[in-house]
């Protein structure tokens, strides 16, 4: 245990932000660098080492987290490094990125504020860079076997890594530019410096894997030619196609979906833009999604000069305190005001979009709403509540409603889908096809982070298996998993 009295002497204290007038002028990640160090280990030494860590089971990964707690409390940042990567490739993504289940799990949660179990993980992954401890780590022999990964996002290079460490040779293809998947183009740069993507993927080159930019599969490489040229492949496409809204004026210009305007916003902070051809300067900008999509939005249209920024949500606000229905340890859903949210602008539950208003040019100026409530489990509009609000960009942030299927990727490899549209597979990630697998959203639909990495790394035992008949690589979760923390 690291402090017995810890979690009695000791407040939680979190990572500071920096003052929001400053950081709306920049891109920089939102808190103050170095904020951290000061105070982590006492942190670090709340944790309570529980008899039953619950927190492990709020973590897809499994995460030893009272282990690396400990020794992080007693400042051994080495060996904390080597507990975190003992279930989590990129801890520098998911301790900066995910949602934290594991402190909704945790026990001294359960009557005090809970250990910041995210802040110690990404001070324990900084600490390991600044200090030289993540080297690249080749595998002793190579098994003669090759891989193909579709898709460079969590899930994606989560499984590239294990298999190339497993020793086989493996090639990731992303349409994308760069790789990185939506980490690189669908996160802003505020939430996550992309440079942290930029060195987990060279200690990945010089592990072995390699890596094929702009090469979508189904369109520029057919699938039947890729299958032939590798003795495994790995669908971790994600689930890419965002969901829609069918109501009038949907067609006018200045509504686009969250990853059209996302990532174009991110191309400029990568040198390739000086100005992004969709900008909420001087505009009002309606976000129409109440999730971290939202939120990502909301943050960049604020960096962007916008003149007001207004967030929707249809749902009804959510409560600062867990309902009778989500009781410790499942992750409840909770009112929560981000870093963007911090930063201004107005958010609305409990409203639904009813038409687009737009002026003689075609261009979005208005967005027409209606309040709504819940009337036999069924959301029904509230007579007299209709309104308009000026809108001249607005994003969808609905959320995403499976993988592509537009670039033939599906219809060539064969996969069957499940009854939700993802692509499905067994119990060791296999579909339907011999030989392809599939992991991450792809399979699983929209879900976190974590669940990402821990499918990917699942996944890869079960490539690691098929191709040598047996295989020593962790798996943290099954796909029919279905743990209070989706």
């Amino acid at each position: 245990m690291a402090d017995p009295k810890g979690f009695l002497t000791t407040g939680r204290e979190a990572a500071k932000t920096r003052p929001v007038d400053e950081r709306v002028r920049d891109w920089n990640e939102v808190y103050v660098p170095g904020s951290l160090l000061p105070i982590i280990s006492k942190q670090a030494g709340r944790c309570m080492d529980c008899g039953i860590p619950f927190c492990h089971n709020g973590c897809p990964l499994g995460n030893l987290i009272p282990e690396w707690n400990d020794y992080a409390y007693r400042e051994d940042w080495t060996a904390a490094s080597e507990r975190l990567h003992a279930t989590n490739n990129f801890p520098e993504f998911t301790g900066r990125l995910c949602p934290a289940p594991c402190e909704s799990a945790c026990v001294l949660g359960i009557n005090q504020p809970a250990v910041t179990i995210k802040n110690v993980e990404v001070s324990i992954i900084d600490k390991a860079w600044d200090s030289g401890d993540v080297t690249p780590q080749p595998p002793e022999r190579l098994s003669g076997k090759t891989v193909a990964v579709i898709g460079s996002g969590p899930a994606g290079l989560a499984a590239a890594q294990q298999l190339t460490r497993a020793g086989h040779t493996v090639a990731v293809y992303e349409r994308a530019d760069r790789i990185g998947g939506l980490l690189r183009y669908g996160i802003p740069e505020f939430k996550m410096e992309k440079s942290h993507i930029n060195r987990r993927i060279e200690q990945m080159r010089a592990e072995g894997t390699k890596f094929r930019t702009e090469v979508e599969i189904g369109k520029d490489l057919d699938a039947a030619k890729l299958r032939r040229r590798y003795d495994a492949v790995v669908i971790a496409a994600g689930a890419t196609v965002s969901r829609d809204l069918s109501v009038p004026g949907r067609e006018l210009n200045g509504v686009h979906f969250a990853m059209e305007y996302l990532p174009l916003a991110n191309k400029v902070q990568e040198g390739d833009l000086t100005v992004s051809p969709i900008s909420a300067e001087g505009k009002h900008v309606v976000v129409i999604g109440g999730g971290d999509t939202g939120a990502d939005c909301v943050g960049t249209a604020h960096r962007q000069g916008a003149a007001s920024v207004t967030q929707l949500e249809i749902m009804p606000k959510p409560g600062e305190e867990r309902n009778t229905n989500q009781p410790w340890p499942t992750f409840p859903m909770l009112y929560k005001v981000t870093s963007a949210h911090e930063e201004g602008g107005e958010r609305v539950y409990s409203v639904s979009t009813t038409h687009f208003e737009g002026d003689e040019d075609g261009n979005v100026q208005a967005l027409h709403l209606v309040e709504v409530e819940f009337k036999d489990g069924k959301l029904e509009q509230k007579p007299g509540t209709e309104r308009r609000i000026p809108a001249q960009l607005v994003t969808l942030a609905m959320g995403f409603t499976g993988t592509d299927q537009s670039n033939g990727l599906v219809q060539q490899f064969g996969v069957e889908l499940d009854e939700r549209g993802n692509v499905a597979r067994d119990a060791d990630y296999a579909t339907n096809v011999e030989g392809v697998f599939v992991a991450g959203d792809a399979g699983r639909g929209q879900s976190l982070i974590v669940w990402a990495i821990a499918e990917g790394r699942s996944a890869a035992r079960g490539v690691d298996r098929f191709l040598t008949g047996a295989s020593a690589l962790p798996a943290p979760i099954r796909p029919t998993d279905r743990s209070l923390t989706v």
